[in-house]
């Protein structure tokens, strides 16, 4: 039996890259509901290298209590986006990196544009299933991260990103933005539900990386 695959499959929503936006807060799109939440885990290369390396294999999501399935690394140059000049004009070279795929120790594949995967959600005493694709990964010397959008049978229609930066007084925090609504009219009936759900999940993101397991 051949395993259904979303490799090819699009997000539900036109705002793809939206979480990047510095006024999301301010300017969401339209329809969609902002939030941004940030943590301190600690300080230090150490810290920032650890916190990383979980964070770009599903550490934020397993450790709150998800699991993750169905990996597909898809072709990694969707939703790659636009690079720009420190002047802010589009830069010339679009091409972006190569997104060799790599693995942890345990075989986990680190994450890349395009992969796709399917969220299991515990949800009361059901579990709900949350197809997503990442639209943009972040690899610099002290910021890394990845954003995921929503896809066919979410509950939700939006973006989600999680970010692991080192500023400049050595501290290391991790943000979380997102903006959503519901997909379906279905989902927009419960929609008071799956905030609660959606806030108890971001705080349960933001204690996944803290050293202390808890924000």
């Amino acid at each position: 039996m051949r395993r259904e695959t979303f490799t090819d499959a699009a997000v539900t929503y036109g705002a793809i890259g939206g979480t990047l936006a510095p006024d999301l807060l301010r300017y969401p799109p339209q329809g969609h509901r902002p939030q941004e939440r940030s943590v301190r885990l600690g300080s230090g290369e150490v810290r920032f290298r650890l916190a990383s390396r979980s964070l770009m294999t599903w550490g934020v999501q397993r450790g709150s209590g998800m699991s993750v399935t169905d990996l597909e690394s898809g072709t990694g140059v969707q939703y790659s986006g636009l690079r720009f000049n420190a002047d802010g004009t589009a830069a010339a070279d679009q091409n972006g990196s190569d997104n060799e795929e790599t693995f942890s120790d345990d075989g986990t594949p680190y994450i890349i544009n395009g992969m796709t995967a399917r969220l299991r959600v515990p949800f009361g005493p059901f579990t709900v299933t949350a197809p997503v694709r990442v639209v943009y990964v972040i690899d610099e010397v002290d910021r890394v991260g990845f954003a995921y959008g929503t896809m066919k049978g979410h509950p939700e229609s939006g973006e989600e990103s999680f970010v692991v930066a080192r500023h400049e007084d050595d501290s290391v925090w991790l943000t979380v933005r997102a903006f959503s609504r519901p997909s379906t009219w279905y989902y927009r009936l419960v929609w008071p539900i799956l905030r609660m759900q959606q806030a108890r999940f971001t705080r349960s993101y933001l204690r996944a990386l803290h050293p202390a397991g808890a924000a």
